[in-house]
């Protein structure tokens, strides 16, 4: 449910209307969301969670490793997994209703977020969950720095 790079790190499931924060965990090399009121835990995300921004996201442009806001996608995303057949590689990301992808330990810290709406899946009884019926949606793998071409 967590990145990899977070295992170590206290977590806890996303619930709808959370306000979390985008934030670096002591001792670990990922950037992820924690609630707004308590920053030393994580707060994970299932693939499709939809999230609200206060503002315009940003995040590091990767030639320079500096945070610049970029050609507005909003302020809706939707969390995803990313690169799963990598063990090794960051899987949390978030899209944006254009379609472009960012790493969450790309993002900025500090920036803040509501989970809006949680996945159906997430929503759907232990029943429902083991009787398979449930669309797993799985993207390209794609780094930041590799849509950037300005």
């Amino acid at each position: 449910m967590c990145d990899y790079s977070l295992h170590s790190v206290l977590s806890r499931p996303a619930k709808a209307g959370d306000n979390l924060v985008t934030t670096s965990f002591p001792a670990t090399t990922t950037r992820g969301f924690a609630a707004v009121n308590d920053p030393t835990t994580a707060v994970c995300l299932l693939p499709g969670t939809e999230l609200a921004f206060e503002s315009d996201v940003e995040w590091r442009r990767p030639f320079f490793g500096l945070f610049q806001k970029r050609r507005s996608c909003g302020r809706l995303a939707r969390f995803r997994h990313v690169n799963t057949e990598h063990a090794t590689k960051h899987h949390d990301a978030i899209e944006f209703p254009n379609g472009e992808m960012v790493l969450l330990t790309d993002l900025r810290p500090e920036q803040r977020a509501t989970v809006l709406q949680l996945p159906a899946v997430a929503q759907m009884g232990r029943e429902e969950r083991l009787k398979g019926h449930v669309a797993v949606i799985d993207v390209e793998p794609i780094r930041t720095h590799e849509l950037d071409h300005t």
